[in-house]
């Protein structure tokens, strides 16, 4: 599945977001059954051979990911429950109850749904991303470090780059922000075209007085219309701040104001509160 992103977060910027960003949920393998799979005799798995059960939750699990991207999360829970009742042993509809629970703020229960979803697959490595960084967000950072690693270690997952950005992320969180610069500039290395680890490692780099660099990174985001947020033009000002560039501060400052007035950010800037 692939979840809107409806602004581009930056570090502070993560707490509820950081879930819709990580997650990569099997959409399409409810029950086993995906787009490549073999069957014993060698035939390509087709929608013929999905059972009656597994379609039915392959179906509620997509509204439920519909529903959770547009934060109606009572309404996903529902559609993930009749998922399960069709198929119980869905790995991918157990890790978005994870999520669900998560921001619905039931620790227990988004607990219980990512070590389930773990059980069903210990390769899961979606899960592993996304219960690294639920344990991130409740500051157990040794456990979540281990979970990120455990998901790194699995070869050829093709989520690596969302793995490192949110362990990049979970070890700037945790006042880590040399092992975070390294985690997302090698998240940047796999993916350079990911906007949100070019906004990350950029913040990242600007809290270690690494201006230039930072620069760097923001610029190649704030150059792509689409991508403009108010949290990128306000850390391009904060970053030609530091280097001692108030014309270019300014710049960025107005922007900011002309087109997010109303943003916290652009209240920041009127203060002048480049250093909160």
């Amino acid at each position: 599945m692939k979840v809107p992103t409806s602004r581009l977060p930056v570090l502070l910027g993560w707490v509820a977001f950081a879930f819709a960003l990580v997650t990569a949920l099997a959409g399409c393998a409810a029950g086993g059954v995906g787009a490549g799979a073999i069957t014993p005799s060698k035939d390509i798995v087709t929608a013929s051979d999905e059972t009656d059960a597994s379609k039915r939750a392959r179906v509620r699990l997509e509204l439920a990911e519909a529903y959770f991207g547009r934060g109606q999360m009572t309404t996903a829970l529902d559609q993930v429950k009749l998922a399960l009742a069709a198929d119980p042993d869905n790995g991918p509809a157990f890790n978005l109850r994870g999520l669900i629970y998560a921001n619905l703020g039931d620790e227990p229960l988004a607990e219980e749904s990512f070590r389930r979803a773990l059980q069903i697959n210990p390769r899961d490595t979606d899960t592993m991303q996304n219960y690294g960084y639920y344990m991130c967000r409740k500051k157990r950072y040794d456990e979540a470090d281990a979970m990120f690693m455990k998901a790194l270690a699995i070869p050829n997952q093709n989520g690596m780059s969302r793995t490192l950005l949110a362990h990049g992320v979970c070890q700037a969180f945790a006042g880590k922000l040399e092992a975070a610069q390294a985690t997302l500039h090698h998240a940047f290395e796999v993916d350079p075209k990911n906007p949100a680890v070019a906004v990350n490692l950029s913040e990242v780099l600007y809290r270690r007085g690494a201006f230039e660099r930072a620069r760097f990174y923001i610029r190649r985001v704030n150059a792509q219309p689409e991508l403009v947020s108010a949290q990128t033009l306000w850390l391009a000002a904060k970053i030609e701040h530091g280097i001692g560039n108030p014309r270019g501060s300014q710049d960025f400052g107005d922007r900011l104001v002309s087109r997010f007035h109303d943003s916290p950010e652009a209240a920041k800037f009127h203060r002048g509160s480049f250093n909160d």
